[in-house]
């Protein structure tokens, strides 16, 4: 699949909630922020994922996450978390994700590769072809990486 142009962009500010007793960025809080950025972008593409949900019985859930943390964030920062298609398979997309300040200081970069699950199940499921526009059909003579 070719990877769209440029990243979606969603704009974080840290809040006390986010941070430890020093004001720093805890590290899980990084996690909620990328969360938010995917969800965002599935609803950019028109995906309701509790309507897709319901209609459907299934549901993206995170199946493997690389991060490196390269620099805090602080408290009220602004800051950005983009989202990246990287790759998708029959039943899973690969992300590309970053979290930066608004002066462009890279803080996290991240690979997440989400499952589409049969909820009822907990199996995966294969990513209905229409779901989301742009997102081209899974051919195995393109596939970049050799993990089943």
């Amino acid at each position: 699949m070719t990877p769209p142009a440029s990243p979606f962009t969603w704009p974080v500010r840290v809040y006390w909630e986010d941070t430890d007793a020093g004001g720093v960025v805890y590290h899980a809080s990084y996690l909620r922020f990328m969360e938010r950025a995917r969800s965002e972008w599935l609803r950019d593409q028109g995906v309701d994922q509790l309507a897709f949900k319901e209609a459907t019985g299934l549901a993206f859930m995170v199946r493997e996450m690389h991060l490196d943390f390269l620099r805090p964030a602080l408290l009220d920062d602004e800051l950005s978390v983009t989202v990246t298609v990287q790759d998708s398979r029959p039943a899973s997309i690969l992300f590309s994700q970053a979290i930066g300040r608004a002066d462009g200081t890279e803080l996290v970069r991240a690979q997440v590769r989400v499952a589409c699950v049969d909820v009822r199940r907990m199996r995966p499921a294969l990513i209905p072809a229409d779901l989301i526009p742009g997102l081209a059909p899974y051919d195995p003579r393109l596939r970049r990486n050799s993990k089943p």
